[in-house]
């Protein structure tokens, strides 16, 4: 029994210390992770601490999420320091309101301000939310120029034969791009009944994609074209379909297209679904200051060796105004938020952002954990902070 008692002991000392060295081997956001693990898979309804745990770190374990890794640049881009930018605001103030990770202002190619908060760093990666939507059209647009997507005025159902039948039948890429396929989609994120909080669990038919299972069975609530609504679900139908199209994961392709010629830094990630593709309306992991190269990359052209990798007019039509949302002085374009004084940008909810100024020549990179997925006073206050920076830009120039 002695002998027993001590071969026993012995065995929970060599776990207690494997477990203690395991620990101590992963990195800092696994760790952290860990410590707040989610108790359900939903992230719209965790709590501050585990979405702050998680959100730079939805890859680092395959039970929480499976991803596909984007590889980056052998040849990074640089982002030379420029003179700091003066502020005249209280920079510390607002990025404790807006539980700000990260803010990046890139003028002119170059980094005029760098701050990073919630234990958040250069080297780490941070969930994109919804400016992941802002990429996938820029992919389509790669496509149209490669000659996979034929024209933007092309059925949806001619690339997904599994939509024929369904309200998307009539559905233009075009349409599907702008929001305005006058399908019927609830963007709720407060309500656990709406169609966002729904579509990932659907359980579809066999042999059918799960996000098309779902998309083909909601009803029409206005004729195709004429009414704008915001849709995540038509996003990951574009990945989908743009997949179909190119024949390749979307983390191949951005990878081909953008990530590596436009000199990205760091490894990305995107996470799939659960039917193994990358939710392109979602969940692209990068270092911030990769989403601010991305900025500039969009910013000067989408050029790789002197040519555009989206056909002539297309980043123009991207980016103006193609749907109205019902905001004066904003609209919608291809997966973008536009403004009608030339400026627009990537969103993603909990404070994810990517804004371009081209009159400034100006990139302002976020990202954030806002105690709210979308929170009015939040948007309000980073709108005040974009205002804020080209005032400053602005008083630069004029000497002032």
């Amino acid at each position: 029994m002695k002998t027993l008692k001590r071969i026993l002991l012995a065995l929970l000392a060599l776990i207690l210390v494997a477990g203690t060295i395991g620990w101590f081997s992963l990195d800092k956001e696994t760790r952290g992770l860990l410590k707040t693990f989610p108790t359900n898979r939903d992230l719209l309804f965790w709590n501050q601490a585990q979405r702050d745990a998680a959100f730079r770190a939805l890859d680092r374990i395959s039970l929480l999420a499976k991803w596909h890794t984007v590889q980056p640049s052998a040849t990074p881009r640089p982002l030379p320091e420029g003179k700091p930018l003066k502020l005249d605001f209280d920079l510390d103030a607002y990025m404790a309101h807006q539980h700000s990770a990260a803010v990046l202002i890139l003028q002119d190619g170059k980094l005029r301000l760098e701050r990073y908060g919630l234990g958040f760093d250069a080297s780490g990666r941070w969930t994109s939310f919804s400016v992941a939507k802002s990429f996938t059209s820029t992919l389509v647009g790669a496509a149209l120029k490669d000659g996979l997507i034929k024209s933007m005025d092309d059925k949806v159902s001619d690339y997904l034969t599994d939509m024929k039948g369904s309200a998307y039948d009539d559905v233009t890429v075009r349409q599907l791009l702008t929001m305005t396929s006058g399908v019927k989609w609830n963007e709720d994120y407060g309500d656990p009944h709406s169609d966002v909080a729904r579509f990932n669990n659907h359980v579809p038919e066999p042999g059918v994609d799960a996000l098309v299972s779902y998309m083909r069975k909601l009803p029409r609530a206005a004729p195709p074209g004429e009414r704008w609504n915001y849709s995540t679900g038509e996003t990951n139908l574009v990945g989908v379909m743009l997949m179909a199209a190119i024949k390749k994961p979307l983390a191949q392709y951005l990878q081909e297209k953008i990530w590596q010629p436009a000199g990205m830094q760091q490894q990305a990630t995107w996470l799939l679904s659960k039917t193994g593709k990358e939710i392109s309306g979602c969940c692209l992991q990068a270092a911030s200051r990769d989403f601010a190269r991305m900025g500039q990359f969009i910013l000067e052209g989408a050029m790789v060796q002197g040519q555009s990798i989206v056909p002539d007019g297309w980043l123009r039509a991207a980016t103006t105004k193609r749907a109205d949302i019902g905001d004066p002085g904003h609209g919608y374009g291809y997966q973008w938020w536009t403004y009608d004084d030339g400026s627009f940008a990537a969103r993603g909810i909990f404070g994810q952002g990517i804004f371009i100024d081209p009159a400034r020549q100006l990139v302002i990179a976020t990202n954030a954990d806002w105690p709210s997925a979308s929170g009015a006073e939040f948007k309000a206050e980073r709108e005040a902070f974009y205002q804020v920076v080209r005032k400053a830009v602005d008083s630069e120039a004029a000497g002032r």
